[in-house]
């Protein structure tokens, strides 16, 4: 039994790095942390500096929606650095000249856009979705080129990085680390208006490919970039669901009487509702997978830890 034990939990991992036990603290992570961007609000008048992006009260509500994540950025970080057996996670988060760079997101910000606008892009073509120019405004565009990364870097922080580091640290095999976060992360959505098993199958895909980035690249600003494209090109740029959330600006809009069910669009939850953004996704693992096959782990900040 103590073999077995041993083959499966790394000698660095702590109690709160069991799996149940670090994805509660995950979950609270994102509580905690939307509720210190309301206190935040409350000292800042945030509202009244999104409202000079835009007359629109509605947009400055829904970016509001968006900068609830701030919060959390505030907590992981100060997770990481109060505790001191925490703090080695910072490696995982600092510039490193390759994944964590400039070049980094930007290559996050091509996969983002490049694979999202591909399933909408199909979808149009299909007939499933028709859209029509709204309008280009620069400075809502420069408010939700901020807020969203806030939020898609916000949700990175809590799963690619402090879940999956913690889990990296308890368990030997990778795959905890990577399946383990990819299942939570899914599980944050399930409120989401339109939520299907469906759409849980293409969230859960994309949170593999967030993950292998950060496994086999060690690029966490990939992930976040990524994230944040993805997000962005849906909502903001064409108008279209974001996790079934609807943007209040957009540079297109979606006429919604035209909208169907297809392969690559789901009416109720966008693109990630479909299963041709699952096939797009599961295209996407394999590749980097067989790209990485012979490739070891680029950056396991535990390794010396749970040397024998």
């Amino acid at each position: 039994m103590k073999e077995l034990y041993q083959k499966i939990i790394r000698k660095s991992g702590r109690l709160t790095d069991i799996l149940p036990i670090a994805a509660v603290l995950s979950f609270l992570a994102t509580i905690l942390g939307s509720m210190i961007t309301m206190i935040l609000n409350k000292i800042i008048p945030c509202q009244r500096i999104f409202d000079w992006f835009t007359d629109d009260a509605d947009i400055t509500d829904f970016a509001l929606e968006y900068f609830t994540f701030f919060g959390i950025w505030i907590l992981i970080l100060a997770l990481v650095f109060i505790f001191p057996k925490n703090r080695k996670m910072w490696n995982a988060c600092r510039y490193n000249g390759g994944g964590n760079s400039i070049k980094g997101l930007l290559i996050g910000l091509l996969l983002g856009f490049g694979a999202n606008a591909f399933c909408i892009l199909l979808s149009l073509l299909m007939g499933d979705i028709k859209l029509s120019f709204y309008g280009f405004d620069f400075r809502a565009l420069l408010i939700f080129i901020i807020v969203v990364f806030i939020q898609s870097g916000g949700e990175e922080l809590v799963d690619r990085f402090y879940l999956y580091q913690k889990l990296r640290r308890r368990y030997r095999s990778p795959l905890v680390a990577i399946i383990g976060n990819s299942l939570v992360f899914m599980a944050m959505h399930i409120l989401n208006p339109g939520f299907t098993a469906v759409a849980g199958m293409q969230i859960f895909s994309f949170a593999i490919i967030a993950s292998m980035l950060v496994y086999y690249y060690d690029a966490l600003w990939v992930a976040m970039a990524f994230h944040m494209a993805w997000n962005f090109t849906q909502n903001i740029i064409f108008g279209l669901p974001n996790s079934g959330i609807v943007s209040a600006y957009s540079i297109f809009t979606l006429e919604a009487a035209s909208a169907r069910n297809g392969l690559f669009y789901n009416v109720d939850f966008g693109v990630e509702g479909s299963i041709g953004a699952i096939l797009v996704l599961a295209i996407m693992c394999i590749a980097i997978y067989l790209i990485n096959r012979n490739h070891p782990e680029k950056n396991d900040i535990w390794k010396e830890e749970t040397a024998d």
